[in-house]
């Protein structure tokens, strides 16, 4: 009896390894992975140019003998200006941007000064400028920003060159000077990806902005080299601008994909 159970035994254990070995080795199967997901942390720089429209309250005093005489009016200009600058975001939260940047300006933004009384008239040019912020961005899509941004401003208003209203020249310049402020502003910043071009890295911004700068009081107009008396004009300067830019950000190499 013992022998037959242990035969009986011998042969179940043979059958058990033979059914193992004809089964084929278990498939391996990959985790899925999830979907790409763009990354704006990191440094950029851009450049650009665009149009400026300028504003100035003026208000203007000329003394005649020993009576003072003032108007207030609104003057206004226009032109176009180049652009550089650099920054550094930070993604948070999924979806939101958060960063610094400084830029420069350059070109010619104009705006008229002019006082009717004495009867003449000049063009003052914003040749250069300069602002230093943050902006605040919402991601619209993984590759796409809507920002709003603020901070400080510096601007170098050149020489005004005055003519009579007649357009016969003057002989009386206003020196020029620099004027400090702060700028409020916006814009929206998209990979070049978004429009069929295969371009890691390179991004395109359109933004408005806003800026304000201290009045200048000039009370020394000039014939010659010799200060005038009697003359005074004082303006607060409000210039907004328009600007496209290509940016290239150093971090976007690609989309970036969670490890496992």
């Amino acid at each position: 009896m013992k022998k037959v159970l242990l035969a009986l035994t011998a042969v179940a254990a043979m059958t058990g390894s033979a059914s193992a070995a004809d089964l084929g080795a278990r498939p391996y199967v990959k985790a899925p992975m999830p979907a790409p997901v763009a990354n704006w942390t990191g440094f950029y720089v851009f450049g650009g140019g665009g149009g400026g429209l300028s504003n100035a309250d003026q208000h203007v005093q000329t003394t005649v003998g020993a009576v003072p005489l003032t108007i207030d009016q609104r003057q206004g200009g226009s032109g176009w200006f180049g652009t550089v600058g650099a920054g550094y975001d930070w993604q948070f939260s999924g979806t939101w941007v958060a960063g610094v940047f400084a830029d420069g300006q350059f070109g010619s933004i104009r705006a008229t000064i002019q006082d009717p009384i004495v009867g003449i008239t000049g063009n003052q040019k914003l040749e250069t400028s300069w602002a230093a912020g943050v902006r605040l961005g919402w991601l619209v899509a993984p590759n796409v920003l809507s920002y709003v941004n603020g901070g400080y401003s510096g601007a170098h208003f050149g020489q005004t060159n005055f003519t009579t209203l007649g357009g016969t020249p003057a002989g009386i310049h206003l020196n020029s000077y620099n004027r400090n402020g702060w700028f409020v502003g916006g814009g929206v910043e998209n990979s070049l990806n978004i429009f069929g071009v295969s371009s890691p890295g390179w991004f395109m911004k359109t933004e408005y902005r806003s800026a304000f700068y201290n009045a200048k009081t000039s009370n020394e107009l000039f014939d010659g080299t010799n200060a005038l008396v009697g003359r005074d004009i004082r303006a607060n300067s409000w210039n907004q601008t328009i600007s496209t830019s290509l940016v290239y950000r150093f971090n976007w190499t690609g989309p970036v994909v969670a490890k496992y």
